[in-house]
């Protein structure tokens, strides 16, 4: 069997990382198997889909390089086939026309609920046989089976049995002549060739009903796999609607796609106590087998962690080149500093994102209109004056200018002015950086290069004198 899947989004809200490890699952599933991976876009519910939305899903995927071998498919420009195999039900006999009104269906619901029953519609036209369209309106529905049950062996949660008795006449045509979500993913699925379904488990329950339509039409029983929920930091449930952070808000704050898709992963799936996977072992060793029925808990602290691992240890080159993008989107011109490749070398182990790193790394491609407050009233003192004053003669005079011989001249300083190595270090942080946090001030001061040091010890100074 020629393995295949499918990712089925509908455009009603932010694509998260809820709906990312779906889509991961899926890919992983199909290349581990050497099988296909389909995008399908869900956008019947024309009041909810939006725009929006579907860039949203096809930009996030492209980021994360969840490559699909077919689609994006569009339910909306697959109207004419879905009418088909409506009218195809009709004939058989396995749907019929219901004009019941929504006033008749709230009452017969109310009153269900006030005997203690569970609200299902009663089959009042189910045997009506209605063939003609009445000039008012009306919806389709499936007959679906009244006596037997249905079983399906998920692949996660094991044996499911529903009884049909359970299960009323689900509408496949809304009154606005629009097919309704559970019969599209039916006849897609069929279509399309479907092999596995990976989603959520809150499609548990839609489940029996499509069993019975794909039987009603011939077709072949997928697999099923559905996963345990997402929960935020707080354990409540991710909605796309509510709570959901957009995939690409973390491509903007600066999260790498590998740090990402390493902490989605293991959202629910593990192999032993391995934590780093890099994508080929991803496809290398996912199964469906070691996915766990619990639900996953967002853990933000993990995710810096594994993006700070990332960072680290993917090539100078490639982060160097993240960052380029990042930086050129924050209007930084990284031509007025040092090459990208060094500034990267001496941040990186510091910091847990691209957005950190490019916030913290301004200084080298721009100049700074003032000092932090806390810094100028601890170091900047009248002795500092002289400190920095002989820091910049004997700067200004260094033949070869490496970070060997800036610090030379930073512990010659210190040594012959009896002042401590860590104050001068902080009293050249500020006055290179304006603030107190850097890396080792020889090699920022290296970088920086000498005209700009010396113009910004300089401009130190005269702060200092101003006060």
């Amino acid at each position: 069997m020629k393995v295949k899947t499918r990712f089925a989004p509908s455009p009603t809200g932010n694509l998260h990382i809820g709906s990312i490890r779906t889509a991961l699952y899926s890919w992983l599933f199909a290349r581990h198997h050497g099988g296909k991976f389909v995008l399908r876009i869900e956008d019947t519910d024309l009041s909810r889909s939006k725009s929006i939305s579907i860039n949203s899903i096809i930009n996030g995927l492209k980021w994360l390089g969840l490559n699909w071998d077919e689609g994006p498919y569009f339910q909306t420009e697959r109207l004419n086939r879905y009418k088909e195999v409506i009218n195809f039900l009709l004939e058989k006999r396995d749907a019929y026309i219901c004009i019941c009104s929504p006033q008749e269906l709230e009452e017969i619901r109310i009153k269900q609920i006030r005997k203690g029953n569970k609200p299902r519609y009663p089959g009042t036209c189910r045997n009506l046989q209605i063939k003609k369209r009445l000039n008012k309106n009306y919806v389709i529905r499936f007959k679906n089976p009244l006596f037997g049950e249905i079983e399906f062996q998920d692949k996660i949660r094991g044996k499911i049995i529903f009884n049909n008795a359970e299960l009323d006449d689900l509408v496949i045509q809304r009154s606005n002549g629009m097919p309704t979500y559970n019969f599209c993913v039916v006849v897609d699925d069929l279509d399309m060739k479907i092999t596995h379904i990976i989603r959520g488990e809150d499609h548990i329950n839609n489940t029996p009903r499509q069993i019975n339509i794909l039987h009603s039409l011939g077709g072949k029983i997928p697999v099923y796999a559905h996963l345990s929920m997402i929960l935020d930091e707080e354990g409540h449930k991710i909605s796309k609607r509510k709570n959901a952070i957009n995939i690409i808000d973390y491509h903007k704050n600066g999260f790498l796609p590998e740090a990402l898709l390493n902490y989605i992963i293991r959202l629910g799936w593990s192999y032993g106590d391995k934590e780093i996977f890099d994508i080929s072992e991803m496809k290398e060793l996912f199964n469906l087998k070691f996915i766990s029925k619990s639900p996953s808990k967002i853990n933000m602290n993990k995710l810096l962690w594994l993006n700070k691992y990332y960072i680290n240890n993917l090539s100078l080159n490639y982060i160097s080149n993240l960052l380029k993008n990042y930086m050129k989107n924050q209007n930084i011109n990284i031509k007025n500093g040092p090459d990208l490749e060094s500034v990267v070398k001496i941040l990186r182990s510091r910091f847990n994102t691209l957005k950190e790193i490019t916030e913290s790394c301004r200084y080298f491609y721009e100049e700074f209109d003032f000092f932090n407050k806390l810094a100028v009233e601890k170091y900047f003192t009248t002795e500092s004056v002289y400190t920095l004053e002989e820091l910049y003669k004997r700067m200004k005079n260094l033949s070869v200018w490496d970070n060997y011989n800036i610090l030379t001249i930073i512990n010659n300083v210190s040594k012959d002015l009896t002042v401590k190595t860590k104050v001068v270090n902080m009293v050249l942080r500020i006055s290179m950086t304006g603030n107190m946090y850097s890396p080792s001030i020889s090699s920022i001061i290296n970088l920086i290069g000498r005209e700009k040091s010396l113009s910004r010890i300089k401009k130190a100074i005269n702060y200092i004198k101003s006060l």
